[in-house]
Order: C-alpha cells, then structure tokens, then sequence
C-alpha cells in the first residue's frame, strides 16, 4: 500500500492539473497510484478527507459538500 504522502502528493497533482473550479474523482488518483485501484480507494478517500480538513481540497456529491470519509457513492474532489 502507498504511503498517505504518495496518495497526497497524487491527489493534489491532479487537483493542480485540472485548475480550479475543475473537479476529478478520487478514482483517477488511485488509478495512477496504480494495482488494484478499487482496493485504494478507502485511503484516497482518507487523505482527501484530510486534505479537506486542512482547507486544500473540497468534496462534493451532487454539487454539495461532503465529507469524502463518510460519503456513500461517487464523489469529485476540487481545490478550494
């Protein structure tokens, strides 16, 4: 499994690389991360619920806020 600072550094590459006021699923980090990717997703959701906290990333569902922690179903993470 990758380190929370590799899955950091993942997330907010690609949260740069698409600019702000674009949004990506947090499945597109874990892709790149590479290997099971499904397996990932529970610590992508847990760094980018840290990032959120920290005020660098936002998650959304549906165009609201959630926490990407908690959140049932598909999700897009955005800078804030």
């Amino acid at each position: 499994m990758p380190s929370d600072e590799a899955i950091r550094a993942v997330l907010m590459d690609l949260a740069h690389r698409r600019g702000r006021g674009k949004t990506f699923c947090p499945s597109e980090a874990a892709r790149e991360i590479g290997g099971d990717w499904r397996a990932l997703m529970p610590d992508v959701r847990a760094v980018a619920g840290a990032l959120q906290d920290e005020g660098a990333l936002q998650a959304s569902q549906g165009g609201k806020p959630v926490d990407p922690r908690t959140a049932e179903g598909p999700i897009r993470l955005a800078l804030r």
